[in-house]
Formats: C-alpha cells, structure tokens, sequence
C-alpha cells in the first residue's frame, strides 16, 4: 500500500463529522493523556504507602465496583439534565477524587475516593455516546465511535509514559496532573460543546408522547428483548477481555518470565490500537454490525484460548495481538448497535445500561480469574475465555440477526396513486439507524 493510498484512507477516515465531534474527541484525548491515577494506583499503594497487594486489588476493584452504579446512573442524568451538564458534572466529581487522593492517605479515605471515582468515570461515558449518536449522522456512528476510542486509547498510551516522571515528580504529584486534566476536559464541554439532547415534541399529541418518555427508566430498557440480549452478550465478551489483565501476568509468571516481559507484552496492545485503529475503521466500514460482533468474539476467544499454548515473550505477544483486533472490531460497533436500537429520548439510559455490562465485568472478571488461576490453573482459564468466545459469537449470530438487521432497513414511502384519496394516508416511518422515530418502549 502506497504512502499517498494510506493519506487518501486516513482522509476518508476523518472527513465529514461535524466540527463539535471534533471538541468531544480533543476532552477526550486530554481527559485520557492526564489518566494517571488507575495506572499507577497499585504501586502507589504498595510501594509508596505501604499497603499489601491484596489491599491494592480490593481498591482496583472497588473501582470498577462503583462504576456498576455510576453506569445506569449516568444514563439516567444523560436523558434528564442532559448531554452537556451531565459530562461536566461528572468531570468534576472525578477531578474531585483525583485530586483527594494525592492527599488522602488512610485506608477507607483512599477506597472511598477510588469507589466514588469509578462511579464518576463510568458516569461520564453515556452522554458522550448519546452525544455522538446525536450529532453525527447514522451512516457515520461507527465511524465516529471508532475515532473516539482510538483518542481514548493515544492518551492512555501517553499516559502510561508517566511512569518515569513518578520517580521525579511523585505520585501525588500525577495525581494532581489527573485532577487538573479532567478539570480542563470539563472546561473544553463547557466552552465548546453544544447540548444535543433532543428537544420536547411539539404539536397536538406533545403531552401524551411527552409524558410516555417520561416513563422510560432502566427497569423499561432492560425489558427491549433485543437490546437485553446484545447486553448480556457484551457482558460475555468482557469477562474474555478483562480476563488477560490478570490472568496474562500471572500466566507468564508460572513459566518463568519476568514482570518487564508482561510490561512488553501487554503494551502491544495499546501499540497495535494507536497504529492500526484507523486501518481497521476502513475494513470494518459499512459491513454487517452482526458479522463484525461475532468475527470479534471468534478473535477474542482465539486469542485468550491460544494463550494456553503459548511458551514465551513473542508467542504471547501474538496472542494479545490477536485479541486486541478484536477489541478493535468490537468496542465502536457494540457502541452503534447500542445507539441504533434505542430510542433518541432514551440514548442516555441504554448508553449507561451498557455501560454498567462494562463494569460488571470490570469487578467479576478479575476475581474470576484469579481464582482459577490458583484453583484449577491458567489453562482452565484460557480454555473458558475460548469458550465463552464461541458462545458470544452463537448468540450474536443467532440472536441478534433479525434485530440488527431489521434496524438498517429503510421503509419507503408508498407510491401515489393517481385519483381521489378518501383520506389522508399517515406518514410513512422512516427508519434510519438510531435516529429511528419509534415508540417509547421497544418490547
């Protein structure tokens, strides 16, 4: 492929989304680039306070814990208040804690900052997907989701350079940076970005339809038979995912290889994300939403699977590889398949629902796997997260195929007939991707 061929694909990958995505994308990148807590967190609290690693991994988890509230939470603040003070609000309170830990230094102080911070944190990611779908039109969600997780993932990665500056600067210190980060994302959606959240009905039945929105809570949104169905899949698919960031270390630990050779090997997944991010946006491009959930299911049981079989630092890179095409593949079109089926005065609520399979599998997965890890073992392990991989791949092939598919198709207004019309006939309904106008309630 010549260099002019990759300018004209990067081109096309960027063009045409509208100037305020572009203000998400940049809070994004900064809020991520200034991500240090959860990066360092563990060292922190057993090199620089002192803490056991049981303590460390219990706070990590209290992390993903609070996030399993903060999810729904999010959602619901993202169809009330709206997009925009919702994302500020949620900003805050995580530069809050961010910045309590630097000077925090007791046990319960530190997991009550890192439980609220995770509920922050989580709390802030369905108004920017509802903002998203939102904005940009519907042939284009994909792509811009994808766009957005490769910011996600450049500043998680210039984050993790912060590692060297701990030994001059400090921890505290970088937590600080995270706090004033966040605080700056903040401004950058108070300054910048409009609020998308779709504006009241009007007309004669504006009341009625008014009042049925009101009705949509989580309880409403896990009754979509669908959307339930794409939550619970999603769900398998991250505890494959969250599987390796404990099982791999540990793995590579019981054949001998050091912590530098996990350090190289797990950054091959940030590596491969920021490189080829965009290359993959041009394949995954206007293909099946179906075909693609379940081709990154396969890659995600395959890769962890193949992690059994691995014997050194090379082969296991290859497996993380692997896994992290699928990530790629999978993480902005579960977003699109998300803001496809819902409703657009209930984004919100359906981003946090999906949100919170996130964080489920954020607190659950780790436990799980150390478990096996030091029950039955790691090969157990691995050929569970294989597993679950096919059983995802089942249920997104099975499942889902009507639903998503029936989502893409445009019905077409009937053709006139020439004469007398004893009424007028009602308005066609066009369905277009998640800018769908359709019932309250998807049952």
């Amino acid at each position: 492929m010549s260099i002019s061929t990759l300018r004209r694909s990067a081109r096309e990958t960027v063009s045409g989304l509208p100037p305020g995505f572009w203000w998400l994308w940049l809070s994004t990148l900064v809020n991520r680039t200034g991500a240090f807590v959860l990066t360092f967190l563990s060292l922190y609290l057993t090199l620089e306070l002192g803490h056991s690693a049981w303590f460390a991994g219990l706070v990590v988890a209290l992390h993903g814990l609070g996030g399993v509230a903060g999810s729904p939470l999010g959602g619901v603040l993202t169809d009330r208040w709206g997009r925009r003070p919702t994302m500020i609000t949620m900003h805050l309170a995580a530069a809050a804690c961010a910045g309590a830990l630097a000077f925090v230094t007791s046990a319960w102080g530190i997991a009550t900052a890192v439980l609220l911070m995770g509920a922050a944190m989580q709390a802030v990611r369905p108004p920017i997907n509802a903002t998203i779908a939102d904005m940009v039109p519907a042939h284009d969600v994909r792509r811009a989701y994808s766009l957005n997780y490769w910011a996600l993932n450049l500043g998680f990665a210039i984050a993790s350079l912060g590692g060297g500056a701990a030994a001059f600067l400090g921890y505290r210190t970088l937590f600080l940076v995270d706090a004033v980060a966040t605080v700056l994302c903040a401004v950058i959606v108070f300054l910048r970005l409009p609020e998308t959240r779709p504006a009241p009905r009007s007309g004669p039945q504006a009341p009625t339809e008014s009042a049925a929105e009101e009705k949509v809570s989580t309880l409403t949104v896990l009754r979509d038979a669908p959307f339930r169905t794409l939550v619970l899949l999603n769900l398998l698919v991250c505890l494959v995912f969250t599987a390796p960031w404990i099982g791999l270390p540990l793995t590579m630990a019981d054949q001998g290889l050091s912590a530098s050779s996990y350090g190289a090997v797990i950054a091959v997944n940030g590596v491969v994300i920021v490189g080829f991010q965009l290359l993959v946006n041009k394949f995954t491009d206007k293909r099946s939403p179906v075909l693609l959930l379940v081709l990154s299911s396969l890659l995600f049981g395959l890769g962890t699977g193949a992690t059994a079989l691995a014997g050194s630092s090379v082969a296991f890179a290859v497996t993380v590889v692997v896994w992290t095409v699928g990530e790629m593949i999978h993480v902005p079109t579960n977003a699109a398949a998300t803001a496809r089926l819902a409703p657009k005065h209930a984004r919100g609520r359906y981003q946090g629902v999906m949100g919170m399979s996130w964080a489920v599998a954020g607190f659950v997965a780790p436990i799980l796997a150390g478990a096996i890890v030091d029950g039955p073992g790691p090969d157990v392990l691995w050929a569970a997260t294989a597993a679950i991989g096919v059983l995802a791949a089942a249920g997104y092939a099975t499942r889902l195929r009507k639903a998503l598919a029936e989502d893409e198709d445009v019905v077409a207004a009937p053709v006139p007939v020439p004469g007398p019309v004893p009424s007028p006939a009602p308005a066609p309904v066009v369905v277009k991707g998640g800018d769908a106008e359709e019932s309250p309630v998807r049952t």
